[in-house]
């Protein structure tokens, strides 16, 4: 009966947050408290289900991003692509997506589409130019680039914490990919905006005459900033040898970054994203309710069955299921419930480190098919219709849909030849 009780709470939890008809935040809270009022967990076991871990670390990176937003940076990098374009429409919108995917492979991607996009629509109305194909490169590339790290995308962060992966495991095993799959989103992009994206030379000289330097108005905080995240990085990348949680690291950086900068800490925390955070703590206990009723293991047995216990097919399956199902439902659900999975496979006689890559690169790179795959796509569109520009899913997924697509089969070749040959 208990089961019954955690997978109904789930499935309807899940199929609110896909339909958009409850704050997902709202429904995940309701779903965990459902799970706990009826005694499929009891509170304390609900409140040891949740990964403290991912949750710290999530509040950490998010203060330092807060204090690097108010000195400008992010706008002054999208001014400095434009000035090293030339003000070349179709240069600008490939350095434009560099500067986001990079960013992003630090920062969420929310934040750095924030952040980006405002610079974005002042450059594309200076060119005279519908900001629609920069929107869409700079989203697409966010998801890119935040693929390549343990800290770059919330389907990372939950694999990381649940799988003991650190940060240089990501770097060492998903870079590589992420790298050769930009390279290819580049020139789809190249070859679909080579000839739409033209402008007489005054407009591009009109963009270079803006003087990007004033952008950066706190050169003392944007330099602590980035003293800070330095650190913060480098922590991540020997954290095996100095014997730290992620989130520990996070955490310390970001109350560092807080007593240095000398800005007033209220303001700075008000600017997390606590509604993300407290969706997080709703979902581990709606995932723990599926894991301790034995539900989760019922449907790792069936995909064991499924694949026939052979590694390739699991990994294959793991990869382009994954990539479908983020298309579809936000990435962040998917991949909490698939983490136990995972592990159900791993006891079933399977190597889960490639399961682990393959989950990781489908839940990523699968949701820039559809407007709704992933956070930064929602964020993206509805920035782009404020101003006046409406992103249709069609449109949308014309373009998504074939990156996405394209992602796939290279992390599907990737996959074939660094684990299963």
């Amino acid at each position: 009966m208990e089961a019954w009780i955690a997978l109904t709470v789930f499935i309807v939890v899940y199929g609110a947050i896909a339909a958009d008809r409850v704050d997902r935040t709202v429904a995940a809270l309701l779903g965990a408290a459902t799970i706990i009022l009826f005694g499929v967990l009891a509170q304390e076991e609900a409140f040891a289900a949740v990964d403290w871990n991912v949750i710290f670390l999530l509040a950490g990176m998010m203060i330092i991003a807060a204090v690097l937003r108010r000195t400008g940076v992010f706008g002054w990098l999208a001014f400095r692509a434009v000035r090293v374009a030339r003000g070349d429409p179709l240069a600008i919108l490939l350095l434009l997506s560099a500067v986001t995917a990079l960013v992003s492979a630090f920062l969420d991607n929310v934040t750095t589409v924030v952040l980006i996009l405002p610079v974005t629509f002042y450059v594309a109305s200076t060119l005279g130019l519908s900001p629609i194909p920069f929107v869409l490169a700079e989203v697409l590339a966010s998801n890119i680039g935040g693929t390549a790290t343990l800290i770059g995308d919330p389907p990372n962060i939950l694999i990381g914490s649940a799988a003991g992966l650190t940060f240089l495991d990501f770097v060492l095993n998903l870079t590589p990919v992420v790298v050769l799959v930009f390279l290819a989103f580049c020139g789809v992009m190249a070859v679909l905006y080579r000839t739409r994206l033209r402008v007489p030379a005054e407009m591009r000289s009109r963009a270079m005459e803006f003087d990007d330097a004033a952008l950066i108005t706190d050169h003392r905080l944007l330099r602590l900033g980035l003293a800070v995240l330095a650190i913060v990085i480098l922590a991540f990348l020997v954290a095996s040898v100095i014997h730290q949680e992620p989130a520990t690291i996070a955490l310390l950086g970001a109350a560092a970054l807080l007593l240095l900068a000398r800005v007033e800490p209220d303001e700075i925390i008000r600017e997390v994203d606590w509604a993300t955070l407290l969706f997080f703590v709703g979902l581990f206990i709606l995932v723990e309710g599926l894991v301790a009723t034995g539900v989760i293991a019922v449907i790792g047995d069936l995909l064991a069955d499924a694949t026939g216990g052979d590694q390739a097919v699991a990994v294959m399956a793991m990869l382009w299921v994954s990539g479908i199902a983020s298309a579809i439902v936000d990435n962040i659900p998917y991949t909490a419930t698939m983490i136990p999975v995972v592990e159900r496979l791993g006891d079933a006689g399977l190597a889960v480190d490639p399961l682990w890559w393959a989950l990781a690169l489908g839940a990523c790179l699968g949701g820039n098919a559809t407007i709704i795959g992933a956070s930064a796509n929602v964020v993206g569109a509805n920035a782009s219709a404020r101003a006046g520009h409406a992103i249709t899913f069609a449109s949308w997924l014309r373009i998504g849909g074939f990156v996405a697509l394209l992602s796939l089969v290279i992390c599907s070749a990737y996959l074939w030849v660094r684990y299963l040959l």
